[in-house]
């Protein structure tokens, strides 16, 4: 059973006379939506979908947290305007937005979203919560809450460790109110009437007035108690969260006694997911670039399927890596292997179970192999007629109808993220190499090149022929020795082709392009010409800078002092107003804590997202940039690679000491 049929399943038990169930997920427009928060909506998608398949009604619930107040301006968001700051404070729905093309700023990351949802065909029924607050929606919860604001100070107070105060229970108010002159949240009640229909407040601008919650709705509830309310109006069944929310202090914990106590209502169904780790380099789509990894950006290297695909079959509980490297094109045959399983009425109910969840209304996703569209489509500069060419030559006739989505993504991913995975026939006999070969060695390429001018041969033939080439030139051979031979055949021909190690299997390669462009580079009788200049690279001058001396030595002792462990990033954000630091959020095996790093000009934010590091556990805090930071992360700097930090396998545990 997937496991989006066993959360159905507990679902149903929970209340099994319900008529409809609601599926929630929520997400505030702070800036555009990352690729990690769409695990929150698609969690909640596969399980109302699994509702469904059960035969019973249901639906997916998405807020935006659109009246949340603005803390802080996005890096992107900063770059293009100046300023912004100002609106720090003011809730999104009503900040303007820096790009200039929506109503708000909250309308703009909305939008973008939305539009980005509607490729994956998932229909969704939205709550933008600024409307709902402000239609009075929520007024008689708000009024309750206000009742029992000591209770609800008594609920929060006991998942704390320092005691509170007389005063603070007295003062306390779990709403904030937005004051009508600078629109921004910075008030405070300073009294309350005996119905706690009406408050007076004062604001941090001089502004201070009079505040009827019957008629005045531009107030919200804090997150702590606006989530189990909003639990309460929607009827919500099923939500899921990140892992941060389930621990013993979290959100969730803290919210699910709130909706039984104070609006007597049983906390859904809560499902704690990992957070989703990045694997490999983004080259050109760095951080500067603009380009965020959100699900748009992602969408140009992965078809919505595959996207689906991976959170489908991965355990909320788990962790998994989008890629950046050459690992996408592994993804994209496990996932072509299970879907051919699909089409041809092979999979088991489990694989099943999983690719359900990975259809698109109205699509039905070509398996044309991705390696083969990397491989080849550099070769002939991506030209669709070539490429189909190829295609019915190597006796797989896909038509460029059925490969031209895939293909438009194998071309972003190779400029993008591997411009060294690009293969192209070289425009020069390669003679530097040439000159590094023995006399067998080239006289293995003239009987390749004799071979495949002569272009009597099938794909099979010329396969066999390719591993005959060395027995034939230089006799027979043991096992191992015929394999290393085979094997420095194959790449002297890769070098003199594409002047690389390796490339596309040698015999689809030799046998889809053109053979007289391939014989000609491996005809070395003519005169020498002159080789392509390239610019030597000077070692001594990269590496130039001296090895730092051995420091002082000390004892064994004094090294046992210092607590070294595992810790994993599970956020990671700039810092306002630096130039060098990132704002690193950690999970140590025990709970959280926050380290400042002077990291910024040698990674993004989401790099570091889901990575496991070696972190100084029991350095004194000390504070930077006005962050307390709780510790010191491991990296090795020089002057050839900059600073980089010391990652950890992903299989080691947070907390795990490093002895």
């Amino acid at each position: 059973m997937h496991w989006s049929e066993e959360i159905a399943t507990q679902i149903i038990k929970n209340s099994p006379n319900k008529e409809e169930y609601v599926c929630a997920a929520g997400i505030s427009p702070s800036g555009s939506v990352h690729i990690g928060n769409f695990r929150d909506i698609a969690t909640s998608y596969f399980v109302c979908r699994a509702l469904r398949k059960m035969g019973k009604k249901a639906k997916l619930l998405f807020s935006w947290d659109e009246y949340d107040r603005l803390r802080k301006v996005p890096v992107n968001v900063a770059e293009i305007t100046e300023g912004f700051e100002k609106y720090i404070g003011v809730p999104y729905a009503d900040v303007p937005d820096p790009y200039g093309c929506c109503e708000s700023y909250a309308k703009h990351f909305e939008n973008e979203f939305e539009k980005s949802l509607a490729r994956f065909g998932i229909e969704v029924d939205f709550r933008y919560q600024a409307k709902e607050y402000r239609s009075g929606r929520y007024t008689e919860y708000i009024i309750k809450a206000l009742k029992e604001r000591k209770q609800i100070f008594d609920i929060l107070d006991s998942f704390r460790t320092q005691e509170a105060t007389a005063d603070e229970r007295e003062n306390y108010y779990p709403i904030n109110i937005y004051c009508p002159q600078c629109k921004k949240d910075e008030t405070k009640i300073v009294s309350l009437n005996e119905d706690c229909t009406k408050a007076h407040f004062v604001c941090k601008c001089g502004y201070e007035g009079e505040f009827d919650f019957t008629q005045n709705y531009n107030c919200k509830l804090a997150w702590k108690i606006d989530w189990p309310m909003r639990w309460k109006v929607e009827g919500v069944d099923f939500e899921p969260g990140g892992k941060d929310h389930a621990s013993p202090t979290g959100s969730f914990q803290t919210s699910r006694i709130i909706a039984d106590k104070i609006f007597g209502y049983k906390a859904p169904m809560f499902q704690a997911y990992e957070f989703i780790g990045i694997k490999g380099t983004t080259g050109k789509m760095s951080g500067s670039s603009g380009l965020n990894l959100t699900p748009e950006t992602l969408l140009k290297l992965y078809q919505p399927e595959l996207i689906l695909w991976l959170y489908s079959k991965t355990e909320p509980t788990k962790a998994f890596d989008f890629c950046f490297s050459d690992e996408i094109l592994r993804q994209y045959f496990e996932y072509d292997k299970m879907q051919a399983q699909i089409y041809d009425g092979t999979a088991n109910e489990y694989i099943e179970s999983i690719m359900f969840n990975t259809t698109v209304k109205d699509r039905k996703p070509e398996l044309v192999p991705m390696a083969q569209l990397v491989s080849f489509g550099s070769i002939v500069d991506f030209n669709a007629d070539m490429l189909e060419t190829i295609f019915t030559k190597i006796g797989t006739p896909f038509t460029k109808e059925q490969f031209a989505e895939r293909l438009s993504l194998a071309k972003y991913w190779l400029e993008q993220c591997s411009p060294e995975s690009m293969n192209k026939l070289l425009t020069y006999h390669n003679w530097n190499y040439y000159d590094t070969m023995t006399q067998e060695e080239k006289d293995e390429i003239e009987l390749l090149r004799q071979y495949l001018v002569k272009g009597e041969f099938n794909l099979n033939e010329l396969q066999t022929f390719l591993y005959d080439i060395p027995c034939d030139v230089r006799g027979e051979m043991d096992d191992k020795t015929k394999k290393a031979v085979q094997g420095k055949f194959f790449k002297n021909v890769y070098q003199l082709t594409i002047g690389k190690e390796r490339g596309p299997r040698l015999y689809l390669f030799l046998y889809a392009i053109d053979k007289n462009a391939i014989a000609n580079l491996l005809d070395f009788s003519g005169e020498r010409e002159e080789m392509p200049i390239v610019e030597e690279v000077n070692e001594e001058e990269i590496f130039a800078n001296d090895v730092a001396p051995i420091k002082e030595e000390i004892q064994l002792d004094a090294f046992q002092k210092i607590d070294m462990r595992v810790c994993k990033i599970i956020a990671c954000e700039d810092v306002k107003k630096s130039k060098n630091f990132l704002k690193l959020t950690l999970n140590d095996g025990i709970g959280t804590r926050t380290i400042m790093s002077t990291i910024k000009g040698e990674y993004t934010p989401e790099e570091l997202i889901g990575k496991k590091i070696i972190v100084i556990a029991n350095l004194a805090p000390h504070k930077f940039s006005g962050v307390m930071s709780e510790g010191m992360l491991i990296a090795a700097t020089h002057d050839s690679c900059g600073c980089k930090v010391i990652f950890v396998d992903d299989s080691v545990p947070e907390g795990t000491p490093i002895a």
